[in-house]
This record gives structure tokens, C-alpha cells and sequence, in this order.
């Protein structure tokens, strides 16, 4: 069991109000998986993402991430397992501008304390592996949104983590370089990676094996799903 969630709870104080974002979640996601959680705004999926990615610690009830408790953990030893677990993707891509291409995806190997040369060397074939290469020393204002979602996605990858979590990450693009960016997941999930991916978008959770729906804090549902991905070269082309 790659994640294994027990009455997640997570609850925000705001003034003398408290806000109740997670109540009582219980979860178990595979390795190998590729999830969809689903949900309108407020429904609690972001949160549960920033949960899942050890960005956020809960308000009660347990979370094993791959055999770690992380309520036994301090933030250092968080941020060090989040570090070498969890690759995270986001919507509006979190790319440093002063920083070329591959400095941005060397970062996570920095703070894992991965030698210069090493560095480079893995970023550079992972930038190859996305069809990036060739960019990889121009800064983040010179590529377009896809390609932007490409180094994102790099990024994620250098410390071979476990688990991709990616929020909305076809948001900010159209159509054509959604599937494209989709594309990537699918292959990334058939070599054994497990993609999570948060969304509102029927079309990007026909990707996924499973769908995780949210309300209010609940999973109102959580259905097997056999994949169902849009045909056509957008995609298959994508190496």
C-alpha cells in the first residue's frame, strides 16, 4: 500500500470560526495507480492534495505514506520525504524566472544534496525524456504554456519519486496541449509511476482507472473506472 489514509481530518481556524476542509477521510491508493479526485470548489480536494503531497500536515487521523507515518516526522524529515516521494505539478507551472530551464529542474536535486555535475547530467536526460532538451537554457518567459507544463513535469521527476501529484494540470492550457500534457501522465503511469491527479474536468479524469468524487469535506464516491482517454495523434505522438 503506496498510501494508506485513516480519518483524515483537516480543519482551518478563521477568526473564532473554525472551517471544517476535511472530515474524517478514509483513503488506500495502490502503487501503480492513476487516481482522479474530483470535486466543485470548496469540496475539500486541493486540501486533500496539499495533504497527500506533505505539503500541509492534518488536524487528526494518520497518513502512511510508502510505510511512513508522518506524524512521527518533523518538518525537515517531512520535507525530506516529500522530497524523494512526491513529485508535485501545478497549474500555473511554479517555475522560478531568473532560472533557465534546467537550473529549475535541477532545484529538487539541490535541496536532496545531489552533486553539481550529477545534477545536471539528470536534468538534462530527463529534459531529453520530455522533448525538452533542446530549450533547456532558456528561461521560463520564453517557452509557451505547454512546454512550461513540460519543465513542470521534469521538475517532478528528477528524484524518481513514488507518486506524481498534479493539480489542474491541464488548466492553464488549451485543448490541444492538454491531451498533449495528458499524454505524458499516461506514459509516465504505464512505466509504474502513481499519477493523482485534482481536477473539475470530466475529460481529464477519462485518463484515470479511478475517480475519486468530494463534498463538503467527504468522498461522496470512489469508483474503478476503466481508462478512457481521447484518441488521436495530440497524444499518441508524444514521446
Amino acid at each position: 500500500m503506496l498510501i494508506d489514509v485513516q480519518q483524515l481530518r483537516r480543519v482551518y481556524t478563521m477568526g473564532q470560526s473554525e472551517v471544517v476542509a476535511l472530515d474524517r477521510i478514509d483513503l488506500k491508493i495502490d502503487v501503480g495507480e492513476f487516481v482522479s479526485i474530483m470535486g466543485p470548489s470548496g469540496s475539500g480536494k486541493s486540501t486533500l492534495m496539499h495533504l497527500l503531497g506533505c505539503l500541509d500536515r492534518p488536524s487528526a487521523g494518520r497518513y502512511v505514506l510508502d510505510g511512513v507515518g508522518i506524524e512521527t516526522l518533523n518538518d525537515l524529515q517531512l520535507s525530506k520525504l516529500r522530497n524523494r516521494k512526491v513529485g508535485l505539478v501545478f497549474q500555473n507551472f511554479n517555475l522560478i524566472p531568473q532560472l533557465t530551464v534546467v537550473e529549475n529542474v535541477e532545484l529538487p536535486m539541490l535541496y536532496a544534496g545531489v552533486k553539481r555535475d550529477e545534477r545536471r547530467d539528470r536534468a538534462s536526460q530527463v529534459l531529453n525524456a520530455m522533448n525538452m532538451g533542446p530549450r533547456e537554457r532558456h528561461r521560463p518567459n520564453e517557452l509557451s504554456g505547454g512546454e512550461r507544463q513540460r519543465v513542470a513535469i521534469a521538475r517532478s521527476l528528477v528524484n524518481n519519486p513514488s507518486i506524481i501529484l498534479a493539480d489542474e494540470p491541464t488548466g492553464n492550457l488549451d485543448t490541444k496541449t492538454g491531451l498533449e500534457i495528458m499524454g505524458v501522465f499516461q506514459k509516465l503511469n504505464e512505466k509504474g509511476t502513481t499519477v493523482i491527479l485534482v481536477t473539475h474536468d470530466d475529460e481529464v479524469s477519462r485518463w484515470s482507472q479511478r475517480i475519486i468524487r468530494m463534498r463538503d469535506g467527504l468522498v461522496e464516491a470512489d469508483t474503478s473506472v476503466g481508462a478512457n482517454p481521447p484518441a488521436g495523434p495530440a497524444w499518441q505522438e508524444q514521446g
